[in-house]
Parts: C-alpha cells; structure tokens; sequence
C-alpha cells in the first residue's frame, strides 16, 4: 500500500532553484533511501514533506489524499515525523517528558503524569526496549538510547511515515546494530521510513528503494536488489566507485623516516612499534575497541605513552601534552571534529587559525592576506571567511580542521575518521588532498573503520587488535586479510560483536 507520493516539487530560494520537479513514493512497511551529494536537494526535499518549506510546485499526497502543508504541526497531524540528526530533547526532563513535551495530557491545567509514563512505558514496550524507563532523565543516555526516545515521539503522535536524517552519524559502531533492530520493528509494524544516509553499506543493508538525488534533480529511484554500491556512486557524482581513491604512492616517493616508535605502551597500548615515513600514508585497521584511536592520542600527548621509546625526524620525543607534538610537527584530525576539532560558532577565519593562535602566539604572524590561499588548497566551499563553521556541510567542516592544522606546518599529520558523516563527494575531495599532502612530503598515519577507505588509500596496512598491533600488510589488502588480523586472539563471539 502507498502512503506517501511525491510528484514535480519545485523550489527556490530568493529566485535560485533547489528542487526541480523530484518525486518519489514510500511504500507501508518499506525503507526508502534518499542519496546524493551535499547540496544536492535531499534536506530541502524532506522539509517539504514535513513542513518546513512547503513547495512552490507538486503535490503531496498520503494514503493517496492530496496534502498542502505550511507548518511541521500539519505534516506532523497528518502522521508525518522527522528525527533530525542533530536530536531535540531536554536533558534535565524524563523520557516521559520528552515524549510528551507540548502535549502533556491532563486537565484544568494539571499534567496527568501517571498517564504520560503509562503510556510512554507502553510503547517502549513495543519497541522491545528494556534499558531505560519513562522516569529515566534522558542525561542519563547514550545516543543510541535518545535515538529511540525520539522514535516513542514519533509514535506518540501516531506517526506512519518516519523521516531518518543521518541516524547514525552520532553512534558509536557498536550501537549501530541496535539502530538497524529497531528500524525492523518499525517496518515490521507497517511504517514507512524516509532514511537519509551518507553510508551506501547501510543504505543496502536496510533499504528496499533508493532515490538518487543530484543537482536538485531526481536522477533515478532504483531496486536495491538490482543495483549495487558503483551504480549508485555513478549516478550520484559521475564516476565509478573505484575513481574515489587516487593513485597510491611508489616506493621512490618515500622519504626518510619521519616518525618511530618503539615498544610504545598505555593503559591501552602494549608493545606498539611502528615506522612513518614522508611521502607515505600508513592506514590503521582494526575491531572498535582495538586501540586505533587510543595510539593516535598516544602519539599526539593527549593519553602518553608512559613506556617505549618514540622519535619524530631523529630526534626523541615523547609528547606528554599535545603543546609538545604540535611543536614538534605532529598534528591531529580528531575523530570528533564537533567535539574536538572545531568552535563551531567561530567563523572559518577563527577556526583556521586556532592552532597557530594557542600554540606559536608571539611568533605566529599569518595574516588575513594568507588565509585565502590556505582555505583554497584545501578547496574549501563556503560563503566566506566570516561564515560560522556549523552551517557548513560536514565534508566542508572537515576540510576547515584540515586547514587548522596545515596553517602551521606539520610534517607528520595523524587522521583519525577522516570522512566520518561527509557525502561521496566530499570524501573524494578529501581522499585526494590526504594524498597530495603525502606528494607534497608528509607523513600521513590514516585511521578509518571503513575498510574500503583503508586499503583505498594506505601504501601500507597496520592491523590492530587488542591493544597491540597485530600485523602490517602491504597495498591494497583485501578486507578478508585485515579481519583476519583484526579478530587474531579473540573469542568467536568477541569477534562477531
């Protein structure tokens, strides 16, 4: 049974065109995939829908009645519900209150709390969730759990059509099964999922359709069955899956040995001994838990090494604070870059210049005159210098954490995630740019959890697994040798989760 179509929407913003004639439909019990660049049209297109900007022309229809929505209260009547990736809930009330914010149920002005949790519990009970209660403070959350508070929302307000917007942006690997759980059930009960993802692997896990949208255009809605990952990177930017890595490096390209650690150890580290050189990049693989992030940090002074020798261009050194390693030519593009790697309401001028401000004050002269050339070779897309970093596109953030970090000269730049939540495209961009940093005699130490990113881009391969390194592999590995490194010494049900 259809429940939603969509046909011919058009819109425009202050006279320039966003949305040009795209339509889809979403099946009862169907996930359908909204993919494509940023900047292609897929937030403006969902916003129609829930009433955020209605069209200047189409139509809406839900169980084939026309619909015209001019406030998200409307589409939300209509059973229409969105979940942001950016979530919306109070951290200092209760799930109930959370669930119930704005339509708290009572009469002559008192709120019928035990009505509010009664019902609250009933639909978490539905979702077969048994963690966290109506009482619970959502403080008290992970992310994952928020995630499925706002789902009871949703359902709250009896919701048949659910719009998801990068759901697993902001999820840890391991909770991102419990996420795929719950989007069964909701298919399983006869709901429709509009789900917005940057990630093909969970687009093809999860969806039965996919809508391709590129330059405000629907280019093709394609059974996921029939299709696989290349197709759908075609038709989102022009060119095959396997164009998205650029040539790796030759072994004339290697320079002298920039980076070494010997015996190096943490709480979390045993045994650690690596080689970095210029013009290299060294991929880091490894199980979540296995120690990638926590010997980046090692590295940069944030968790030191406290046994093991370590020497950066001849010299030794063990940062016991990131102040040493950045003055020492390391730098770090953090996992987080929200968290760690940006004042995300600074401008983009404040932010490029972070690093070089805190670290090299006195001496740190880079002019407004030299930031154009710095945002430009990292092809930085935005407004201007003075635009707050957090209305940029994550693939645009990113490259602005990029450039913090080259506006001070480090010879050896550690990466961790380095394409976490950016589009297809933007990964691109950024793949090349690692790559021409490494040209240009850097030594790059790339850690990623996507193994195609992996060997994509790595002139070697260090596998971790427990804290320790397990093994090096030579360019491009297949993901069969990485995990079989990756899940050496673990129990089968360890290296199943």
């Amino acid at each position: 049974m259809t429940l939603l179509s969509m046909a011919d929407i058009d819109k425009s913003f202050l006279g320039v065109p966003v949305l040009h004639g795209v339509g889809l439909d979403l099946d009862a019990g169907e996930l359908h995939a909204v993919v494509g660049e940023n900047g292609a049209g897929k937030s403006t297109l969902v916003k129609t829908l829930a009433g955020v900007h209605p069209p200047d022309r189409g139509t809406i229809a839900v169980d084939g009645e026309p619909v015209v929505f001019s406030h998200p209260a409307q589409a939300l009547a209509a059973g229409i519900a969105i979940i942001h990736q950016e979530f919306t809930l109070l951290p200092d009330r209760t799930v109930a209150e959370n669930v119930f914010l704005g339509r708290e149920p009572g009469r002559r002005g008192l709120v019928d709390r035990r009505a509010m949790e009664t019902a609250t519990a009933r639909l978490l009970a539905e979702l077969e969730e048994t963690s966290f209660g109506p009482r619970t403070p959502v403080r008290r959350l992970s992310v994952a759990q928020q995630q499925v508070v706002e789902v009871v929302k949703a359902l709250s307000t009896d919701a048949r059509i659910l719009i998801m917007d990068e759901p697993t942006a902001a999820l840890a690997d391991h909770e991102v099964g419990r996420l795929y759980a719950l989007i069964h059930r909701l298919i399983g009960r006869g709901m429709g999922i509009l789900y917005i993802s940057h990630r093909l692997r969970e687009v093809f896990d999860l969806s039965r359709r996919i809508t391709v949208v590129k330059d405000g255009r629907r280019v093709a809605t394609l059974t996921t069955a029939d299709t696989d990952e290349n197709e759908i990177v075609r038709l989102m930017v022009g060119r095959e899956l396997s164009a998205h890595y650029p040539p790796r490096g030759t072994p004339a390209e290697r320079g002298p040995l920039r980076l070494s650690v010997d015996g190096g150890s943490t709480a979390k580290l045993s045994g650690i001994a690596l080689r970095l050189h210029a013009g290299e990049v060294v991929g880091v693989a490894g199980l979540q838990g296995s120690g990638r992030t926590s010997l980046a940090r090692a590295l940069f002074g944030v968790t030191p090494f406290t046994g093991g020798e370590m020497t950066v261009d001849g010299r030794a050194l063990r940062p016991l604070r990131p102040r040493q390693a950045i003055r020492a030519g390391l730098a770090l593009v953090s996992e987080d870059r929200k968290a760690e790697g940006l004042a995300l309401r600074q401008s983009v001028r404040d932010n490029a210049l972070l690093v070089g401000r805190a670290v090299f004050s006195a001496p740190f002269r880079r002019r407004r005159s030299d930031l154009p050339a710095l945002l430009e070779s990292v092809d930085l897309r935005t407004h201007g210098q003075d635009q707050q970093v957090r209305y940029l596109s994550g693939g645009n953030q990113q490259k602005v954490v990029i450039a913090k970090w080259l506006g001070v000269g480090p010879g050896i730049l550690l990466v961790d995630e380095p394409t976490r939540g950016v589009d297809v495209g933007a990964k691109a961009a950024i793949h090349d740019l690692i790559r021409g940093l490494a040209r240009d005699g850097m030594a790059v130490l790339l850690i990623s959890s996507e193994l195609p990113e992996v060997i994509g881009m790595s002139d070697r391969v260090l596998v971790m697994s427990e804290g320790r390194i397990a093994g090096e592999l030579p360019a491009g590995p297949t993901e069969e040798e990485i995990m079989r490194l990756a899940t050496a010494g673990r129990a089968p049900s360890e290296a199943v989760a």
